[in-house]
């Protein structure tokens, strides 16, 4: 169980570090090529994988239908959109917004697969709309400036909550590398073309430790972490694995207090606690009571 826990906390730390590392590449690769070569050492990666755990399977044609309309909105533009706003928003501030991703897949579940939205998610759900005003209004309650990134941002959050319904629907029938491999597959056929179209001229990283950093997070933050937790889900209760997700924001804090000297601020902290504690109480709640 220790073990467990060790290595799902190493994959929170993990994806909530992306948000510093992802700022950093966006300030030497345009957002749509990034996009497009993060997809393919991903696709790499998983092709490797398979070659030694031959975990693939064929796709019926009944399937190639979700498969690609996950690729599109659950992997290429919710990985595009991510990098596009992580242009200008703050990435701890993104962090925090995608926290609340667990409330929007709430309703769209209600909606798309007949699962309950009870008064108790509609109340967590306020409360985390109250902890990001704080963040984004940064406690000035006069007037609302919303950052352009912070935008595309909420268009990541919104895409990363399709792509969980999707990949919830699918994974009754499909087993999850196969959803996983051809998803980005799909994801990155996509990019190829609008890497050049999107983002005119191009900007490519010229220096070694770019390509480095950039080659190491596609590998570790998508294809290993994801890999890990999907593993050691299986041995601890899945609502307190959940919750240790939640930790995605404050790894973002202090991670870009680390290495992008940025302090965290009041506002930072009282918001993560307004959205944290709204999600907790929105989707864990019955099971702590």
């Amino acid at each position: 169980m220790v073990k467990a826990y060790t290595w799902l906390t190493f994959c929170v730390v993990v994806w909530g570090s992306n948000f510093v590392f992802g700022k950093i590449l966006v300030l030497s690769f345009s957002p749509a090529l990034l996009t497009m070569l993060r997809l393919l050492f991903i696709v790499l990666f998983l092709l490797g994988l398979n070659l030694v755990k031959k975990q693939l399977k064929p796709l019926k044609k009944s399937e190639f239908q979700s498969i690609f309309v996950l690729g599109v909105i659950g992997v290429f533009i919710n990985q595009w959109s991510f990098f596009e706003g992580l242009q200008t928003a703050d990435p701890t501030t993104s962090a925090l917004i995608l926290a609340t991703t667990p409330i929007l897949t709430g309703i769209l579940a209600a909606i798309f697969l007949k699962e309950k939205f009870t008064f108790r998610m509609l109340l967590g759900s306020t409360v985390a709309i109250v902890g990001i005003y704080f963040v984004v209004t940064s406690g000035t309650f006069t007037s609302i400036q919303v950052d352009k990134g912070l935008l595309w941002i909420v268009v990541t959050m919104i895409t990363f909550a399709i792509m969980i319904i999707i990949t919830r629907s699918l994974s009754t029938r499909i087993d999850p590398f196969t959803i996983t491999f051809y998803s980005n597959l799909v994801g990155l056929i996509i990019a190829i073309p609008f890497a050049f179209i999107l983002d005119p001229p191009l900007q490519v990283g010229t220096k070694w430790s770019e390509w480095a950093l950039l080659i190491g997070t596609a590998i570790i933050v998508h294809g290993m972490a994801n890999l890990i937790w999907n593993y050691y889900i299986r041995y601890v209760d899945a609502s307190k694995a959940s919750i240790l997700s939640n930790l995605e924001p404050f790894v973002a804090m202090i991670v870009g207090l680390i290495v992008l000297s940025k302090p965290i601020t009041n506002m930072e902290i009282i918001g993560s606690l307004f959205i944290v504690g709204g999600v907790v109480f929105s989707s864990y709640q019955r099971k702590i009571l």
